[in-house]
């Protein structure tokens, strides 16, 4: 008999998403993790894992690619609508922009699974695409990890998975740079870039927000406490309303030219004011992490 309110994730998407990085970080936060799933078997290992056994374990995830034969992919959505009242299931789907993935196709030196001597790589992608419409179109969540990093995804699984699943708001708090883009997952979004810029001093070039001489520098222009209490004052008035209207998630972003100085120096104030109040919120820098590619 299945236990109440059964915890199953399915990962899914395109070769080179990010995919295996995802099942990982669910495998860190306690989940029983399993690798390239035929979707015939989803029903037994429902079963399976729904003995007194496997009650140690937060949930359990799944991934189900385009390793699956194209019939089983057809009755995607059939067999998961078969399974268990008491499941509670989500369905994550990753994917990325085709350059994206041909890049990382290419310095990794991989193999695509549907690739062969008659097609070419951004054809197998393609097609790969067109397999998995049954699970995308079924999603739950989707990611676009096109501009992700490693560590950029596994906060966002730690965020949207893990975090929601607390039944409480989960809030990342994320510094960037413009010049680098807009981080495309954004729910309220803050440029600081008015604030006076530690780049144009040559001793504090080097350094970041999270050192004393950067800070200091900031600190000594009043416009900087300014904003910061703006800020702040509009995050508690509001934060509590999205909580209180069922939000599961949300990414606080702020802005400044490089995502070195001003924005990781204000992202930091905000996240040790907020830290008690919302137990489940994170802090990102995006430019000072991204160094290492998904696998």
């Amino acid at each position: 008999m299945n236990k109440p309110n059964m915890q199953l994730v399915i990962i899914s998407g395109r070769s080179g998403s990010g995919k295996s990085t995802a099942l990982h970080q669910l495998e860190d936060e306690g989940y029983y993790c399993i690798d390239n799933l035929p979707v015939s078997l989803l029903p037994a290992l429902v079963q399976e894992t729904s003995r007194a056994e496997f009650t140690h374990f937060q949930g359990t995830a799944v991934c189900i690619d385009a390793r699956n034969t194209w019939k089983d992919l057809e009755h995607f959505n059939t067999i998961m609508h078969s399974l268990p009242h008491s499941v509670k299931s989500r369905v994550l789907f990753l994917d990325a922009q085709e350059p994206a993935l041909i890049k990382r196709f290419s310095e990794t030196r991989r193999r695509h699974p549907l690739s062969s001597e008659l097609s070419t790589l951004a054809e197998a992608i393609d097609k790969e695409r067109k397999l998995l419409e049954p699970i995308s179109s079924a999603a739950t969540l989707i990611l676009d990890t096109s501009q992700m990093t490693v560590y950029e995804l596994r906060d966002a699984i730690k965020q949207k998975l893990v975090g929601a699943r607390a039944g409480a708001l989960s809030i990342l708090i994320q510094s960037f740079g413009f010049k680098q883009g807009v981080p495309t997952d954004t729910d309220l979004l803050f440029d600081v870039r008015v604030l006076p810029n530690p780049h144009w001093e040559s001793e504090l070039r080097s350094l970041t927000g999270l050192d004393s001489p950067v800070q200091n520098f900031l600190e000594s222009a009043s416009l900087t406490e300014q904003l910061y209490l703006d800020i702040r004052n509009f995050l508690g008035a509001w934060l509590p309303r999205y909580s209180e209207n069922n939000r599961s998630y949300m990414t606080i972003a702020l802005g400044c030219t490089g995502g070195q100085h001003r924005s990781v120096y204000l992202a930091e104030r905000l996240f040790q004011h907020y830290r008690q109040q919302f137990p489940h919120i994170n802090i990102r820098h995006r430019e000072l992490l991204r160094h290492q590619e998904l696998r």
